[in-house]
């Protein structure tokens, strides 16, 4: 029970359906689309699509997504990877011979082929009950209408504003500048792509018109894509990977998801004593921080496209986190094993629905960096992902660019279970933080014994490429400590990531929902 004296946020309950995001249109969007009579599936997708526009520096339809489902009456997950690959033309080998020794984050050649609409068809059909037109309805009005901007998305708007390049300056500034809080933003272009994805599918947007004006427009800013690679784009179902932490189990999307990094972390943590320790003191920030930087080490090597993926079951032995536990020095910060492959990001958004039946659906959908490349297409101003600066340049690497490949993502769904039965979908956005706050968020529930809203608005750290970021909810005490033991120690100029998550209560089955408080979203049931 939190203390009701102090700023908070109570959990969210209901016994019939629930969504949690990070925007409340969407959480309105999903919970009508569950009284309408659809299940969790035609929720998430209607409230997913519907923040692309709500949160367009976050996600978008020129973006990917993973997806977890829990399918009503079962306890198997299955995982649905729709995340774009690379044009045919790409090469690393060309881009080494640039001068480039990374992918450039603001120009064609890091904007791989958007996957998620694919994937929203494929889980439609496969998994929903209403269809593809009724879940992209509510999006489709809003885009046309507008949507009011909320607080936060204003903040991380104009933070990007100016990276905006040529015809995305055109579609997502406000007479040149980034819109305020509580001005419309009107996206008619995306509307109209949607409803051809409503009235045709897939065919919508990957062939015709629509798929003309990316291709175009990439070519135009010299991209090598084409429209046999959009034509060829399709999702896959692959098998999830598992964990155990104490008494509860993580269920992860594999490869070229990182997911694997939040295991790996767990594993590394299991060999130290957190309950003992403070849970928003400096010892258990420093250990967490010392997990990450080994974890992520360890993803910058092994984790790629799922065909170039080979040391997967080396990343996640118990013997492997034992080793790296054993590097960790209690009082000291050691010198990062190696430069993440990212800047720290903060553009993904995530959902999850749980309904009356008991589908549950763990979504994240990305353009990766804020507003992804940069870039749009000139007649519907469908915004680029830039997925492929996930790529690495280096030679013979697992995740070196190429033609026809995924890259190494850092967008990751996650469900936790306990006694073999879905316990809680969840997902921490932000980037490179993402394991870590799929670890933090655990151990602050597993050794903490925090409610997941409480697990949720703790303070967050995070020892990333640019040293440890500490959120101003930890004391300046905790900060100077964690200084004094070597961390380059500063306060992040926006919050760390966001988080949302449904608890399926194992006794009552009643829905606990949980919404960070640093986004602008919450959990809705009925």
């Amino acid at each position: 029970m939190r203390d009701f004296q102090t700023p908070g946020r109570s959990a969210v309950f209901a016994s019939n359906g629930m969504c949690a995001t990070s925007h409340p249109l969407a959480a309105k969007v999903a919970v009508e689309t569950l009284e309408a009579g659809g299940n969790a599936v035609d929720a998430a997708i209607a409230g997913a699509v519907l923040l692309g526009i709500c949160e367009p520096q976050m996600t978008g339809i020129g973006g990917d997504c993973f997806v977890l489902l829990k399918p009503a009456g079962e306890e198997r997950i299955v995982a649905l990877n729709g995340s774009g690959r690379a044009p045919k033309g790409l090469s690393a080998a060309e881009m080494r011979g640039r001068g480039l020794t990374t992918v450039p984050l603001n120009t064609a050649d890091a904007v791989t082929v958007p996957g998620a609409v694919d994937a929203f068809c494929k889980l439609s059909a496969d998994w929903g009950k209403l269809g593809l037109a009724r879940s992209l309805a509510p999006a489709i009005r809003y885009a046309d209408e507008g949507v009011p901007v909320a607080p936060r998305t204003a903040f991380d708007w104009a933070a990007s504003a100016d990276n905006l390049q040529e015809a995305a300056r055109a579609f997502y500034l406000l007479d040149g500048k980034a819109p305020q809080p509580g001005q419309l933003f009107r996206a008619p272009g995306q509307a109209e792509v949607l409803r051809r994805i409503a009235r045709d599918g897939r065919a919508g947007f990957y062939e015709g018109e629509v798929a003309e004006d990316m291709v175009a427009s990439l070519n135009a800013l010299g991209g090598t894509h084409t429209l046999e690679d959009f034509a060829a784009t399709a999702c896959d179902y692959v098998e999830p990977v598992r964990g155990g932490y104490k008494d509860v189990e993580l269920v992860e999307h594999p490869p070229n998801g990182q997911g694997a990094t939040a295991i790996l972390m767990l594993n590394i943590l299991s060999h130290f004593d957190l309950p003992s320790l403070d849970p928003f003191g400096a010892q258990r920030a420093h250990l967490e921080a010392e997990a990450a930087k080994l974890a992520y080490d360890a993803r910058n090597r092994f984790i790629a496209d799922p065909a170039h993926t080979t040391r997967l079951d080396h990343m996640l032995a118990p013997e492997t986190a034992e080793k790296l536990a054993g590097l960790i020095d209690p009082k000291r910060a050691m010198e990062s094993p190696a430069k993440l492959s990212e800047a720290v990001h903060r553009e993904t958004i995530y959902i999850t629905v749980v309904d009356a039946e008991r589908n549950a659906v763990s979504l994240i959908y990305s353009i990766f960096h804020s507003f992804g490349s940069c870039l749009a297409s000139s007649k519907f101003g469908i915004n680029f992902q830039n997925r492929g600066a996930g790529f690495v340049l280096t030679e013979g690497h697992a995740n070196e660019a190429a033609g026809g490949k995924r890259p190494m993502h850092t967008i990751i769904p996650g469900m936790l279970r306990k006694g073999g039965k879905l316990l809680m979908p969840f997902g921490v956005m932000g980037g490179a933080y993402q394991p870590n706050g799929h670890a933090r968020l655990i151990t602050n529930m597993v050794d903490y014994g925090l409610h997941p809203q409480a697990a949720i608005d703790a303070p967050r750290s995070f020892s990333g490429a640019e040293g440890m970021e500490v959120e101003r909810g930890y004391s300046d005490a905790v900060r100077a400590e964690l200084a004094a033991m070597g961390h380059k120690v500063s306060i992040p100029r926006g919050p760390i990531g966001g988080a949302q998550a449904i608890l399926i209560d194992p006794e009552t089955g009643v829905l606990q929902g949980g919404s960070d408080p640093r986004k602008d979203g919450c959990a809705l049931g009925y």
